[in-house]
């Protein structure tokens, strides 16, 4: 199926605020103890993330770091809109980057499965050279089943929130936490401590988190619906969801602000060794969670194709 042509379609880019990395350092670590009774936030360099658990195709979050929003949940409700696909190799040629390493929670390819599914993208590209470490989760006979991408299949459909950089090793925020006694899931509570604090300055981060120990929520969805989802109770109706064990790896973005984009305003995909994985909601075991994170700060977000009808429907 033919891929967007991003010379056809708008992309905007707006500067995000980038305060000291030690400055939000400060700012969680006094936020995030009213949500779990552990918690260590550091400037820290990046572990190497080629390596388990996180199994990601490049070492590190840095290097010329920004968000990426494609297209949005207007494209998959009320009804699908099965022309969006796009080739995120192509995106990353039409945005001159290379080395590039592109990393977040989307909408899987579906013309390649021929069923609708989540997308955990990974994709690396240096000197023109693909290298595919996507994972994508589908239904199929009434569970799911977690699959990785071959190299050659670089697509992706309806909407994505990533992590653009040249994935190199560098400087990142770090953030364990333990044993949740607040409502707010990780990354809510992260987000919600830099909104508060900081307002009408737009701070964005994108990277992976992993839950190491405990259980979570997460939702798979199904094959598209042939009938109308209007509402969030008609999504999460069609949507199924299912209690799934760590250790489990996230990669996804997160934000303070619409910025008049239309921005969704944080998305986290989990994949694993054992097969569990989707779109993250939160742990069901707080006495157990354990998160460990790695944050890079974003300067700015790069908003692709955004509908030109939105709503706020399907964006939990």
């Amino acid at each position: 199926m033919t891929s967007i042509d991003y010379s056809t379609v708008e992309i905007k880019e707006k500067p995000l605020y980038t305060p000291p990395l030690e400055e939000i350092v400060e700012v969680l670590s006094r936020s995030l103890p009213s949500t779990f009774e552990y918690v260590s936030v550091t400037v820290d360099e990046c572990p190497d993330l080629t390596q388990a658990p996180y199994n990601i195709t490049a070492p590190g979050l840095t290097g010329n770091a920004k968000l990426v929003e494609l297209g949005g949940p207007p494209y998959l409700v009320p009804l699908v809109r099965r022309d969006k696909i796009y080739d995120l190799a192509a995106l990353l040629r039409h945005l001159r980057r290379d080395p590039a390493l592109l990393i977040g929670a989307g909408a899987g390819p579906w013309p390649f499965l021929g069923v609708n599914c989540e997308g955990i993208i990974i994709l690396r590209v240096e000197s023109g050279r693909v290298q595919q470490g996507t994972r994508v989760v589908s239904m199929a006979g009434g569970s799911y089943r977690q699959q990785q991408l071959p190299d050659s299949e670089t697509r992706t459909a309806l909407l994505g929130n990533y992590l653009l950089s040249d994935g190199k090793p560098g400087k990142v925020i770090k953030v364990v936490a333990k044993m949740r006694i607040g409502k707010a899931n990780f990354i809510t509570a992260i987000r919600e401590a830099l909104q508060n604090h900081y307002g009408d300055k737009v701070v964005g981060l994108g990277g992976v988190f992993v839950l190491r120990e405990g259980s979570g929520r997460y939702h798979v969805m199904p094959d598209f619906s042939t009938t109308e989802l209007t509402s969030d109770e008609d999504v999460n109706n069609w949507l199924t969801f299912h209690e799934m064990k760590a250790p489990i790896t996230h990669l996804g973005t997160l934000v303070t602000g619409d910025m008049e984009l239309d921005l969704r305003v944080q998305h986290f995909h989990g994949f694993s060794a054992h097969g569990d994985g989707g779109h993250y909601h939160g742990d069901t075991a707080p006495a157990a969670a354990h998160y460990e994170a790695y944050f890079a700060l974003a300067a700015a977000v790069v908003r692709v194709d955004a509908p030109a009808h939105t709503h706020h429907v399907g964006r939990d």
